[in-house]
């Protein structure tokens, strides 16, 4: 059992997303919304719907089937509480992908990102074969960055307007971990 498990007292586990993850996700991003807008995109109303988490499931999941990313569903006792995914992997010589995730309000800072993000780490480096993994976190997001760093992820720099995030480009500090 890792550290942060057994801090959290509770299961985390992450598995790939299913065309049933839908509603779930609709429901989390919904409860979550004020909690996650200011480290996420200007979304439509409609993107906190089940239709619209459906179609996105299933372009994730297209994705995956062409080895272009790896879209998780974070679990919490059984219960979706977030996402992670690695997206845009890159093969050849360059073996690489984005990792990022979202958690719950109600499970941020018990350890469940941190697991979350040790979980698919492991698979990254074993089951697909990366060789490096790369996450962005806004300037001001210390905790995301403390549980990048938590996982041996290493700064290499701060990116400027690297994401429209909450309706404005923001400057990004950028880390990776290598296998």
């Amino acid at each position: 059992m890792s550290a942060a498990r057994a801090r959290a007292g509770a299961a985390t586990e992450v598995r790939l997303l299913a065309p049933g993850d839908a509603a779930d996700l609709a429901r989390v991003l919904t409860e979550n919304w004020e909690f996650l807008a200011p480290y996420e995109p200007a979304r439509e109303p409609s993107y906190f719907t089940a239709e619209h988490q459906a179609g996105l499931v299933a372009h994730l999941l297209a994705e995956h089937a062409a080895g272009r990313c790896v879209p998780c569903a974070i679990l919490r006792d059984g219960e979706l509480v977030g996402r992670i995914t690695i997206s845009d992997v890159v093969r050849g010589a360059f073996q690489s992908g984005n990792l990022g995730y979202f958690v719950a309000e109600a499970v941020n800072g018990r350890g469940v990102a941190t697991e979350a993000v040790a979980q698919v780490v492991e698979r990254a480096f074993t089951d697909l074969g990366l060789h490096r993994l790369q996450a962005g976190t806004l300037l001001s997001n210390s905790a995301s960055q403390a549980v990048l760093q938590r996982n041996g992820f290493e700064r290499i720099g701060v990116a400027r307007r690297y994401l429209l995030i909450a309706g404005r480009w923001q400057d990004h500090v950028l880390y990776q971990r290598t296998s």
